[in-house]
């Protein structure tokens, strides 16, 4: 299928609204299956040190 402008390429023929919509939501899943795992680890080691640090002072002032 070759298109002569630029704008057949978006219009696609009347179905270019429903084509791109579906390239947008499909890039707006993969960017949050890569974003959400790096945001949920930082969210992690910032509770886990926070822990570390409440069981250091409890130790430190159990001893």
């Amino acid at each position: 299928m070759q298109f002569s402008s630029l704008n057949e390429v978006l219009h696609m023929g009347g179905h270019g609204v429903y084509v791109w919509a579906a390239y947008g939501l499909t890039l707006l899943v993969l960017a949050i299956n890569v974003i959400a795992p790096v945001l949920k680890r930082k969210t992690l080691v910032k509770e886990l040190k926070r822990s570390i640090a409440r069981e250091e002072v409890r130790n430190e002032s159990g001893s």
